[in-house]
Formats: C-alpha cells, structure tokens, sequence
C-alpha cells in the first residue's frame, strides 16, 4: 500500500469515526433578503409607533383645549356670581342705610341692625354654599377630559 492510500484510508476512517462537520455555505441573495424583511419590518413597526404617539398627542391636546375651555367658562361663571353677589350686598347695605335714617330709637336701632346682620350672615353662608357648589362641579368637569385621557392610556397599556 502505498503512502497516499494510506493517508486516504485514514482520513475516511476519521471521517466515519468525528463525523464530518459541513458549515452552509455564505448565500448573500438571502442575507440580502433577511436584511431588506428585517428593515421593513422595522420601518412598519416605527409607523405603527408613530402613529400611535401621534394619535395620543391628538387626544391630550383636545383634553388640555376641553380643559382650558371648561376653565373658563368655570371662572366666567364664579366672576358672574361673585358681581351678583357684590351687587346684592351693596344694594341690602343701601337699603339698611335708608332704613336707618328713619330710625326713632335706639332699641330700634340695635333691633333693626341685628336683624340686618343675621340676614347678611345667612346670604353670605348662602352664597358661600353656592359658591361651593359651583366650584365642586367646575373641578370635575375640568378633570374630566384629562382623567378620559389617562384612563384610556392606563387601559392600552395593560393590553399591551
């Protein structure tokens, strides 16, 4: 037996005993095409992202406009009753000046300005109630559009 089959006969003893290892061979029409699937996948996903963000800007900004809105309509409506009150306590002040003029005696005068004074204590609780309630009911309607907004972010979080 000559050296070279020798050599040949081991090697395929080798082969059979490790197994031969064969590594695929670099392709680079599909490394191309797995890189373009990858890109576009990505670009779609960075769409998708976008838009997303996008459509949540949107509705944060038409929760902040609602907002700013129902805050001024909500301080409309306090200066509105505030100037209506301010008249109110002006034109009862005028009016028990009036009356004090005509005043004959002083016990008259001491009754007719205790009764004045629990009258203007009970507008002013009144009013203060009103004015209590107009500010509950403003607070909600400005927190409304904004808690909508973040509840709904709260809730496609939790899906995603």
């Amino acid at each position: 037996m000559n050296e070279n089959q020798r050599i040949a006969d081991m090697t395929k003893t080798t082969q059979k005993d490790t197994g031969t290892v064969e590594f695929p061979t670099f392709d680079a029409t599909q490394a191309s095409e797995q890189f373009r699937a990858f890109a576009e996948k990505s670009a779609e996903q960075t769409k998708e992202a976008y838009s997303r963000m996008k459509s949540s800007a949107e509705e944060t900004q038409k929760a902040f406009e609602a907002t700013f809105e129902s805050a001024k309509t909500a301080g409309n409506e306090l200066t509105s009753k505030s100037i209506a009150a301010l008249r109110e306590g002006t034109e009862a002040n005028l009016a028990h000046l009036e009356a004090l003029a005509g005043v004959r005696s002083f016990a008259e005068l001491i009754e007719m300005q205790s009764n004045f004074m629990r009258k203007r204590m009970e507008v002013a609780v009144d009013q203060m109630k009103d004015f209590q309630t107009t500010s509950q009911k403003s607070a909600e309607t400005m927190a409304k559009p904004m808690k909508d907004v973040f509840e709904k972010a709260v809730k496609e979080l939790r899906v995603a």
